[in-house]
């Protein structure tokens, strides 16, 4: 058992897990909504019952916004960062364990851009963001409409099929692996890291979970190690091979950043496109208008991103004493900003909890967040979705869930596990999307 593991549990999870045990005995709502099956299954009816009358809330041991407005200023506002404060001083031997080996590279610790701010932030940011601006993944749109025909042709045609592991999930992993510079034959591996990495976003999971977790990221540091020595010997045309060209990130940020970007460019994507599929099926008269109107598609992506966001929340930690909506805030205090939330505040979309694929001003949700921490993939992610949900109604027009869709056991990161469907008939030769 390695003392920097354990470390990392106790102060990243482990307290808070005892927190939350100890507030979901009182009936807490927050500890209902992160740590608990309903939190999961039904987040949005806990949401409408803790946002009051909108601003700031508190809900030991930190502090929670549901406003629209006030979410996307603290994105904004550099007061604010997005460093976890410690809940326990490190003792010695973990920092010399530590020093001689430092945690595998992950998602969530440093230095991942997601836990980092400036300087440091922008010098990680800098050497992908050009891999990610609308005229890049523009030039991707070919590479993503023939890895969906791909699929679709391999789903059975009027029979079973899982449309998360054959579908939802095989789209973004082909092309971030693209990308990447992976080969084609390493994409289900990846899928398993995913799986067991995921949970590291969630507040509070269990040592076992946290454990594999960081197993898996043994192994991901270890390809990726393996993976970036042979770009260095004969670079491709992918963003690791520019980045490794570029000699300005060590081996250790590169697998950092490759670590990052492999599951961003997946997680959120698959989510998106499996609750698309589930909000289209349960509207057909929403369905039906994309059908007769596939302009809209684009702004149905922007709906489902909204509506049911796949990354709930977010948090914020003060970096110096502030004021929010009226009430004073210590430095170190730690903010949890609900996406979900705001992307429902009835003060910004009017009828929130209503489906509606032709909203004006579905776009102004925070599902990528906002400010400096904007997600880099979303573009490519709405590009991704709105392909893959369009080709598979086309394809399949009779399309129907067999069972009720079995929910990812994650808070934040917020999805299907399975989709049971079956296809129905097969339009043979259906329009491509251009």
């Amino acid at each position: 058992m390695k003392p920097q593991y354990v470390y990392r549990w106790v102060n990243n999870h482990g307290v808070i897990r005892l927190f939350k045990k100890i507030l979901l005995l009182r009936g807490d709502p927050f500890s209902r909504l992160n740590g608990s099956r309903e939190g999961i299954d039904n987040p949005y009816a806990l949401i409408e019952e803790m946002r009051g009358a909108g601003g700031l809330h508190r809900a030991l041991p930190v502090w929670i916004t549901f406003d629209h407005d006030m979410v996307r200023d603290i994105l904004r506002d550099n007061r604010f960062g997005v460093g976890v404060p410690t809940v326990l001083t490190m003792p010695r031997p973990v920092r010399r364990a530590l020093e001689r080996r430092p945690l595998p590279p992950n998602p969530v610790d440093r230095p991942s851009m997601l836990v980092l701010d400036q300087p440091e932030h922008t010098r990680l940011r800098k050497p992908v963001t050009a891999a990610f601006t609308p005229r890049a993944v523009a030039r991707l749109r070919e590479r993503i409409e023939t890895v969906t025909e791909e699929l679709l042709a391999e789903l059975p045609d009027n029979g079973p099929t899982d449309l998360v592991a054959r579908y939802a999930a095989q789209v973004p992993i082909a092309i971030i692996s693209d990308m990447l510079g992976f080969p084609d034959a390493d994409r289900e591996m990846f899928l398993r890291w995913g799986d067991d990495i995921s949970p590291l976003l969630d507040l509070g999971i269990s040592w076992r979970t946290h454990q594999r977790a960081m197993e898996s990221s043994e192994r991901v540091h270890t390809y990726l190690v393996e993976h970036v020595e042979r770009l260095r010997a004969d670079p491709g045309d992918d963003i690791l091979s520019s980045m490794v060209t570029a000699g300005d990130l060590s081996t250790y940020e590169l697998c950092a950043s490759a670590t990052l970007l492999m599951a961003a460019g997946f997680e959120t994507t698959v989510n998106l496109i499996g609750k698309g599929i589930t909000w289209l099926l349960r509207h057909p008269d929403q369905l039906d208008r994309l059908r007769a109107e596939p302009d809209l598609w684009p702004n149905a992506v922007e709906e489902i991103l909204r509506i049911d966001p796949p990354v709930q929340a977010t948090a914020r930690t003060t970096r110096t004493d502030v004021e929010v909506g009226g009430l004073r805030l210590r430095r170190g205090s730690t903010v949890v900003l609900s996406l979900a939330g705001a992307n429902r505040d009835p003060a910004v979309f009017p009828d929130p909890s209503r489906f509606d694929i032709t909203r004006e001003n579905a776009k102004t949700h925070l599902s990528f967040s906002s400010g400096i921490h904007v997600c880099l993939g979303g573009v490519l992610a709405r590009l991704e979705a709105a392909h893959a949900l369009r080709a598979l109604f086309e394809a399949f027009p009779d399309l129907r869930l067999t069972e009720p869709p079995v929910r990812r056991p994650f808070h934040t990161l917020h999805g299907y596990e399975h989709l049971p469907a079956h296809t129905g008939r097969r339009v043979r030769g259906h329009q491509s999307i251009s």
